[in-house]
């Protein structure tokens, strides 16, 4: 079990998944590699008709003329290249038959990320725990996913282990992760216990350990957001 009043200091190194069939979006054999469309909020510019007086087409009501300056200061500490690991929680899966970590990889490497770690760690508290907390503590690792040991068997204690660690929790992950599991399984989505939180300015993204739920949260969520999450967690405090 992790010594938090050392969590500072030497730190090891692990990895593992867990695939259980009964936690997320594969659950019963359902797919997620087409979880469908969503609401498209790029809507156009509602141009007005030129009044006489410049007030025309170039009047952008949605943003109040400040949308792009309002973007680029949101993002302004994105971190543009990740270096994220990847960590399957598994007492059955091999690096050589993992799934569920290749989908994460191959989804992160597709935005131009780095996978700079991919670990197979079984289904073990103090394991998963201890793991975790070394990642986050790797000058190349900014940001951690795990998939596997989200469900509620009694070996899923990835949710257990990897909590206790977060500085913040982000809610809002796990909420959505559920709502677009929910085109797919209906309300099988109350087994799944997907989450995040920030570990020492580490994003740390727990995902279920099917192939397909590990696929939509990799690539409709964690690819989106990771790099501005992971940005902000690092910012210097302004100075007074």
């Amino acid at each position: 079990m992790v010594d938090f009043q050392s969590r500072d200091t030497d730190r090891g190194l692990g990895d593992d998944d867990d695939d259980d069939p009964d936690e997320g979006p594969d659950a019963e054999g359902s797919g997620t590699d087409d979880p469908g469309d969503t609401p498209d909020d790029d809507h156009d510019d509602h141009d007005t008709p030129d009044d006489g007086n410049g007030h025309g087409d170039d009047h952008d009501h949605g943003d109040d003329g400040h949308g792009d300056d309002h973007d680029h200061d949101h993002h302004a500490h994105d971190v543009a290249a990740l270096g994220v690991a990847v960590v399957t929680v598994t007492s059955t899966r091999t690096s050589d038959d993992d799934p569920a970590g290749d989908a994460i990889a191959d989804a992160v490497e597709r935005e131009g990320h780095e996978v700079t770690v991919k670990e197979i760690v079984r289904d073990d508290y103090d394991g998963v725990q201890n793991v975790v907390d070394a990642l986050t503590g790797r000058g190349d690792v900014d940001a951690v996913v795990t998939t596997g040991g989200t469900g509620v068997t009694p070996d899923d204690v990835t949710i257990e282990a990897v909590r206790p660690l977060f500085d913040k929790t982000l809610p809002g992950f796990g909420e959505l992760f559920r709502t677009l599991s929910y085109d797919e399984i209906g309300t099988k989505v109350v087994g799944t216990r997907a989450t995040a939180g920030i570990v020492e300015g580490v994003p740390v993204f727990c995902l279920p350990g099917s192939e397909n739920a590990a696929t939509l949260g990799a690539e409709e969520i964690i690819v989106e957001e990771a790099p501005h999450l992971a940005g902000l967690a690092t910012r210097d405090e302004p100075e007074e």
